[in-house]
Order: structure tokens, then sequence, then C-alpha cells
């Protein structure tokens, strides 16, 4: 019945609005903003908190390598065969987490959120193309004071460590109730799981304090 419903949706919505389709493309002019199509917004919108390399290479194959390996690290054998949410709470919720946090609203937000010059609008207001946002992005070490190359390397990478260390803590803390899933297994669910969660603070650091990096390298910046 969902399925009928949901067809029907979509064949009147078919009907009543046009597609979004523009003028023939015009290899002099650059639209602006100039977006992709809007199943890959999510990774256009991940570029403005992340390098190219790590929003365009590194998160994707982390998200199929993670998908690929759901089989192989969740050996919770309750709910094969059926529903149940009670016995799979954590894993329904960072599955829901991660697809509608951190897929569909990352391109519901570059689809109408993002205006001219890739600028942040709210959907109640205009596009102007002249509009002027002025953000000064600091790194973290700098934003604590660390000014020398090597020491804003250190306390980045203190940082990203220390982000990832609860993993091997919450092990040893937890480790009669997790005896059965095993360090290596449990290892690779929880290091995709606190990837997935550095994203949303990393985020949020951008948005709410326009932190740009948090470890900075010639070669690597995070």
């Amino acid at each position: 019945m969902t399925a009928i419903i949901f067809t029907i949706i979509l064949v009147v919505w078919s009907i009543m609005v046009d597609a979004p389709l523009e003028e023939p493309a015009n290899p002099s002019v650059t639209p602006n903003p100039s977006k992709a199509p809007w199943y890959f917004l999510g990774l256009q919108e991940m570029l403005v908190y992340f390098d190219p390399w790590m929003a365009g290479v590194v998160l994707p194959t982390l998200i199929i390598v993670g998908l690929m390996a759901i089989p192989y690290i969740d050996v919770n054998p309750k709910g094969n065969g059926y529903y149940t949410f009670k016995d799979r709470r954590f894993a329904i919720l960072t599955f829901l987490f991660g697809f509608l946090v951190l897929w569909v609203w990352l391109v519901i937000q570059g689809t109408f959120m993002r205006g001219p010059g890739w600028n942040f609008f709210m959907p109640w207001e205009k596009w102007d193309p002249h509009k002027i946002v002025a953000l000064t992005n600091v790194d973290l070490p700098y934003l604590f004071g660390f000014r020398g190359y090597w020491a804003q390397a250190a306390f980045g990478i203190f940082c990203i460590v220390a982000w990832y260390a609860t993993i091997p803590i919450w092990y040893v803390w937890r480790r009669s109730t997790l005896v059965n899933v095993g360090f290596a297994r449990y290892a690779l669910k929880s290091f995709l799981f606190m990837t997935m969660m550095g994203l949303v603070a990393k985020m949020l650091l951008r948005i709410g304090f326009n932190i740009k990096y948090i470890l900075v390298l010639p070669w690597l910046n995070i």
C-alpha cells in the first residue's frame, strides 16, 4: 500500500511540476552557482568543510567500504527476517543518522540553500548575487594560540589521536559486553562510526566557529 501511495504521489508531482530544465549549455557563460546533479550535491556541499581530496576521494571511499563491511561487522542475529527496533536500536539509528543527516540533508541544503557564490541562503531569502559574507576562517591550532609550524602540527595530531582514542578506551571499559564482537570487528565498526561523527563535528566547527582545519600539514589538511 505504501508503494502504491508513493507511486501516485510521484506521478501527480511529475504532472503538476515541470522539470527544472534550463537553457542549452553555453560554454561562454558559467552559471552562478554552478551545481552538480542533485545526487552529487552532498559531496559538493562537503567541499565547503573539507579539502577536495578528502571530500571527493577519501570520504566516498569510506562510505563504500563501510557499506561493504556491514555484513562482516554486524554479528547481531536479532532482526534477521523480521523487524525489531528494540534489539537493533544502535544499528538503525546510526544508519538513519548517516543517511538522513549526512546525505539527504546535505543534498537538500546544497539544492535549496546554496545560492550565488555558494553562499548560504535561508529558504525565504532572495538569492542576491552581490551578497558579501565576511568570514574569517582560522585553523584550530591557531585559535588556541599555537603559531609555530611544528606546534600547530603537533596540536592537530593530538586532536585527531584524542578523537579516535575513545575506541580502545571504550573497548577496555565495556570488554565484558564486547567479548563476542572481537577487537578487530569492534575497531573497524568504531573507526567508521567515529569518522562519521567526525564529519559532523568538523561541520559544526566550521559553521559555529569558522574553523577551517584541525590538522594543517604541507601535504595533508583535515
